[in-house]
């Protein structure tokens, strides 16, 4: 383990953050509004603005500002974001073909 790759090490820490998989997987369907990922997550606007703005950060989701009236802002995945498409519908595969319900319902009632 003294050999981990430190970037893959940064990847697992990104896609393990809590909410993010669930952003990007959502982003994955195209460009969204704040208040349409809010209506689409279960995540609280608060939590959903740091996510997007460390997802910003890393280059990985990009916002878009309209000069309207009220302001529209949208957010969508950038080339790098979008290339991580492969690897979350590999996850999410996996998870279809190895995950239970049960295990799914017991996580939540221990949550």
């Amino acid at each position: 383990m003294d050999n981990l790759c430190p970037r893959f090490e940064k990847a697992m820490g990104l896609l393990s953050t809590r909410w993010v998989g669930l952003i990007l997987f959502d982003l994955l369907k195209g460009t969204k509004r704040f208040s349409e990922m809010e209506a689409d997550l279960p995540i609280s606007g608060r939590l959903l603005s740091d996510r997007l703005k460390m997802l910003e950060k890393e280059g990985i989701v990009e916002r878009t500002i309209y000069s309207e009236f009220p302001v529209r802002i949208e957010y969508s995945l950038s080339d790098k974001g979008r290339a991580l498409e492969p690897v979350i519908r590999d996850i999410q595969d996996w998870a279809e073909a190895h995950i239970t319900q049960e295990e799914v319902q017991s996580d939540e009632q221990n949550v």
